[in-house]
C-alpha cells in the first residue's frame, strides 16, 4: 500500500537518490576498496565499517525507490479555505480546552514532535478537507475518539520541511 505524497515530496526524493547514488556511493566504494588494499579483512576495522556505510547508503536508495514506486501521487493544492496538505491548522480539544497549531503533511513528513500530523493519521484524516469553525470528530480507533474545533486555516507551503529519514 503506497503512501500518498505530493510531486514535490517525490521530488525531494528523487534528487536524494540521485545525490546517494552519484555521490555517496561513489565515495563509498572507494572507501571500501581502500580499506581492502590494507591487508587482513578480518581484522580490518575500516573494512568493516566502510562495507556498512556502502550498505546502509544501498538499503536507503531502494528504500527511497519503493517509496516513489508504491506512492499515489496527490496535489497539494487546497480550497483557499480548507485544511488540505501543507496547511497549518489551528485546532482547539473540546475535552480539555486547549489549542494548538498543526501542520497537515504526507506522511514522509510527519513528525508529531514538530507538530506535523500526517494526513494518514487519525486526526490528518479528520480534518481534511474541513473548513475553519467546524467540529469534527477524530476516531482514534472504535473505543476512543474525541472532538476538535477548526480555529484557524493557514496556507503554508512544505519548502523547507525535510524528508524523514527513516
Amino acid at each position: 500500500m503506497g503512501h500518498e505524497l505530493t510531486k514535490n515530496d517525490i521530488k525531494k526524493m528523487e534528487d536524494e537518490i540521485e545525490y546517494r547514488i552519484a555521490v555517496v556511493r561513489k565515495q563509498a566504494l572507494e572507501d571500501v576498496k581502500e580499506a581492502r588494499a590494507h591487508g587482513d579483512l578480518s581484522e580490518n576495522f575500516e573494512y568493516k565499517a566502510a562495507k556498512r556505510f556502502k550498505n546502509q547508503n544501498d538499503s536507503r536508495i531502494r528504500y527511497l525507490q519503493r517509496m516513489i514506486k508504491n506512492a499515489t501521487v496527490i496535489s497539494d493544492e487546497s480550497a483557499e479555505d480548507e485544511a488540505g496538505v501543507n496547511n497549518t491548522i489551528g485546532l482547539l480539544y473540546e475535552d480539555d480546552n486547549t489549542t494548538e497549531e498543526i501542520k497537515l503533511v504526507t506522511t514522509v513528513r510527519g513528525d508529531s514532535l514538530e507538530g506535523y500530523i500526517s494526513i494518514e493519521s487519525p486526526l490528518g484524516k479528520a480534518v481534511l478537507g474541513h473548513k475553519a469553525g467546524d467540529r469534527v470528530l477524530v476516531e482514534v480507533n472504535p473505543q476512543i475518539s474525541y472532538w476538535v474545533q477548526i480555529t484557524s486555516i493557514v496556507n503554508t507551503d512544505d519548502t523547507d520541511d525535510q524528508i524523514q529519514s527513516y
